[in-house]
């Protein structure tokens, strides 16, 4: 996968910033000739290719769709990403035992809830951390 990687990079490249900038070039010339092109450069536009990008993105999302119906992930490059699973602890919660008194039970039952409390609590403050 990593000798992939520049390759899947340059495809990246050329669907997202090539492509839309190709076809908007495209547009111009068939909409007013060479001089429509030229004038994308000339026109004291700040940040030409950016334009031309934005003009000709819708274009552009449209033959993206097309070659992923030809090859899903073709025209919509698949990124990669990796996936990290922590193992739960080596805590085991004891399951309630035949012959316990009903405040045993219910006081391992408040220990179980505290717990899940806890890690739901620590769970819910790593989500707003990540927002």
């Amino acid at each position: 996968m990593a000798d992939n990687q520049p390759f899947d990079s340059l495809r990246l490249a050329l669907m997202q910033d090539v492509l839309p900038v190709g076809l908007a070039l495209v547009e111009r010339a068939r909409a007013g000739g060479p001089a429509k092109v030229v004038e994308s450069f000339t026109s004291g536009a700040p940040d030409p290719l950016r334009e031309l990008r934005d003009e000709g993105e819708t274009a552009a999302k449209g033959v993206r769709e097309r070659l992923d119906q030809v090859s899903p992930g073709l025209g919509n490059p698949v990124m990669p990403v990796q996936v990290a699973v922590e193992e739960p602890s080596d805590e085991v919660v004891d399951v309630l035992e035949e012959g316990r008194s009903p405040k045993e039970e219910e006081q391992q039952l408040h220990e179980v809830l505290a717990r899940i409390t806890q890690r739901l609590q620590a769970l819910e403050a790593q989500l707003e951390q990540e927002s």
